[in-house]
């Protein structure tokens, strides 16, 4: 009998597609297509919390789409905000007074909420032109109380409200008490995550972090965002949909000792991979292990729950305010990350491309459905065996749904492509190796005249941060311009950001760099952003342009440089449909940069297609 053959590390089993979470996956879909709510949820609902809020003597209650963790995903535990309203998208907050309601959200989600939730209920309100403190200072009758629940809220939050003169109080969740089928806390189980792949041991990360710790004076740091804890501890879970991360709390002393508070069941057979540094203790052992710390403790008093700098207030703890220490080191990507995010954009673009040839195909025939193109493009992702989830909820809206900017189709929208339509699909996938997210707009049939020149504008702002070189220490805010210049000069913009924070096997959107009119955290090498401007006609049409960059040394100039600049490197390699490319609006070195992507797109997807794909890839990528 055959003497058999080891077993393959996490790592080649899953370059062979043969990892076991991969192989079960593979059996069922990951994106489904009911709506989770309705508007008429609201105002029932909407009444109870009311008389709720009047049994704790409170004029009001604050309802942000948050968890204790603070992070942007939460579990469907969580969802108080859906829940309540009806509004699914993923930020937002409600305020519930005694004669009114309302719901703010940003420029992604205008037209969705509308949508969603009863307007005669809730009213929405665009934010940020409106800001929480100022609206309730406005609108609480004198001397009134709104309530809080101090794990839902940070520190910052809490102070922006007492600086605006309203009065707060610390209650439990007032939601919580009136959702009677309300789901139990998420138990997904944890597993370890390559060290090929990680590029450097939890060992040596909490060893890094600590010592700044130390040399800061500061005892030890309070942990509370899922994915800063599940990077320190190279480990990934279940516990939220679409992103890997393990929900816990940590400590992590100066010493390099951390204290981990989770469900046990999670961490089963982690102890030798924790190591014995590592404590492992239940989340209720969190709140009574911060009264007996000593001081200075470091606390991100915009990322961690109010309730933890009350508990260590309460001891006479001094508190450091500081960033998560996490979140930098996090950000800028070891080697090993940038190699695995390279080869999981070539396995997904080479996903992308058999796609968009199979849609070429078969949207012109006039049969498909938004519901239909997800699916297949799922398929596709899955064909590669190494797919562990989409990393979102596909966007794939056709015609006016494209204005939608985070549309997400249920059976009850589904709407057929029809010929002459944009077809926006915005997509990605959770690999073991990396994250991907890339958008592509599509034209079925004959574009208009129209479309063509809105679809040249956003791809010469896509363009523009595409090739863009800025010296060491601008952020974002910097860069932001130039994705919407062409678009200004046409009086035309959009209400996003133009790229936020990608990570490695984490969460598709990572901080705390972004390319966005707000930012000011210094782009530095490592670092993955989005490149991502759009255009939406309300009721028409959404045009939007996705690829991944990654910040690195820029190629020294002849003659050399001044001072040290960054540019990007391109991740993401997926033609771009020059079908819609006004070719005579585009400057010369815009056209020289999309015929050089094209060029490279085909050398590096080409080969890892169908000879079927691989023609369709030939001729979408053909020089303009």
């Amino acid at each position: 009998m055959p003497i058999p053959p080891p077993p393959l590390s996490t790592a080649r089993q899953f370059r062979a597609g043969q990892t076991p979470r991969a192989m079960a996956k593979l059996a069922r879909m990951f994106q489904t297509f009911d709506a989770t709510t309705t508007p008429d949820q609201g105002p029932p609902r909407l009444a109870r919390l009311r008389t709720e809020c009047a049994r704790h003597d409170v004029a009001g209650f604050v309802i942000p789409r948050a968890d204790a963790h603070q992070g942007e995903y939460v579990a469907p535990r969580d969802e108080r905000l859906a829940w309540l309203t009806g509004f699914t998208g993923s930020a937002g907050f409600a305020v519930v007074l005694a004669e009114e309601a309302a719901v703010f959200v940003d420029g992604r989600y205008t037209v969705q909420v509308k949508a969603q939730v009863d307007s005669a209920a809730f009213t929405p309100v665009a934010f940020p032109q409106n800001r929480l403190a100022p609206w309730l200072a406005e609108h609480l009758p004198e001397g009134a109380v709104i309530g809080l629940d101090p794990w839902l809220h940070t520190r910052r939050e809490v102070e922006a409200l007492d600086k605006a003169g309203v009065a707060t109080r610390m209650v439990p969740n007032l939601v919580d008490a009136i959702w009677e089928d309300q789901p139990p806390p998420p138990l997904g189980t944890a597993h370890a995550h390559p060290p090929e792949f990680a590029g450097k041991s939890s060992a040596e990360k909490r060893r890094e972090i600590a010592q700044a710790l130390a040399e800061a004076g500061q005892s030890a740091a309070v942990l509370t965002l899922p994915d800063s804890i599940s990077w320190l501890l190279n480990i990934r879970g279940e516990d939220l949909p679409r992103i890997p991360c393990v929900q816990a709390f940590a400590i992590l002393h100066a010493s390099g000792k951390l204290t981990l508070f989770a469900a046990p069941e999670k961490l089963a057979g982690l102890e030798a991979h924790l190591g014995a540094d590592v404590t492992a203790r239940p989340p209720e052992a969190f709140e009574p292990a911060l009264k007996t710390l000593t001081g200075p403790v470091r606390v991100d008093q915009g990322s961690a729950p109010h309730a933890v700098g009350l508990a260590l207030e309460a001891e006479g703890i001094a508190i450091a305010w500081g960033d998560d220490p996490c979140i930098l080191p996090k950000a800028a990507k070891t080697a090993a990350e940038l190699q695995g995010m390279r080869e999981a954009h070539l396995r997904d673009g080479a996903a992308m491309v058999e796609f968009l040839a199979w849609l070429d195909r078969e949207a012109p025939k006039g049969a498909l459905t938004e519901i239909a193109v997800v699916q297949q493009l799922e398929a596709f992702r899955r064909k590669t065996n190494a797919l562990n989830d989409i990393s979102f909820d596909t966007i794939c809206g056709a015609g006016p749904h494209g204005a939608i900017v985070h549309y997400r189709v249920t059976e009850g929208t589904n709407r057929a492509i029809a010929p002459g339509e944009l077809l926006l699909i915005d997509s990605g996938g959770q690999y073991l190796d990396g994250t991907t997210d890339i958008t592509r707009t599509v034209i079925v049939g004959e574009p208009t005249d129209e479309h063509r020149a809105c679809f040249t504008r956003v791809l010469q702002g896509m363009i523009a941060i595409s090739r863009a070189r800025w010296p060491k220490g601008l952020s974002g805010r910097d860069l932001d311009p130039l994705a919407r210049a062409p678009l200004w000069m046409a009086g035309q913009d959009y209400d996003h950001g133009t790229g936020h924070g990608v990570g490695a096997y984490l969460s598709v959107h990572e901080g705390p760099q972004r390319i966005a009119r707000i930012s000011e955290v210094p782009l530095v090498p490592g670092m993955i952003l989005s490149n991502e401007p759009g255009y939406y006609r309300e009721g028409a049409f959404g045009i939007r342009i996705e690829n991944l960059v990654v910040v690195e040394p820029a190629p020294a100039l002849p003659g050399g440089d001044d001072r040290e600049q960054l540019g990007f490197e391109t991740l993401t390699h997926v033609p771009i449909d020059t079908r819609l490319v006004e070719s005579a609006q585009l400057a010369p070195g815009e056209r020289e940069w999309l015929n050089g992507y094209h060029a490279e797109t085909l050398e590096k997807i080409g080969p890892r297609v169908s000879p079927e794909a691989q023609g369709w890839l030939t001729a979408a990528t053909r020089a303009i």
